[in-house]
């Protein structure tokens, strides 16, 4: 395994769904952990680059209920 952290921009404010969803996220194919960043803008993913791609990563996050900007 190999844990890399990749970070990515919110589409959209934060509201109580895609907060619900950043807390589910980690229960997602190869991800780790999810968090917001200190200033509410970002999404932070700790994965298994053996597994993703942070394309796969992105993907994954936005079929989960979290719209976010990749390639940040």
């Amino acid at each position: 395994m190999t844990k890399v952290q990749v970070r990515f921009r919110l589409e959209k404010p934060l509201d109580e769904r895609t907060m619900k969803s950043i807390a589910d996220a980690h229960s997602l194919y190869g991800m780790m952990l999810v968090h917001v960043s200190p200033a509410l803008d970002e999404v932070i993913v700790d994965y298994d680059a053996s597994r993703l791609k942070p394309e796969d990563v992105a993907g994954t996050l936005k079929r989960g209920g979290i719209a976010v900007i990749p390639g940040k």
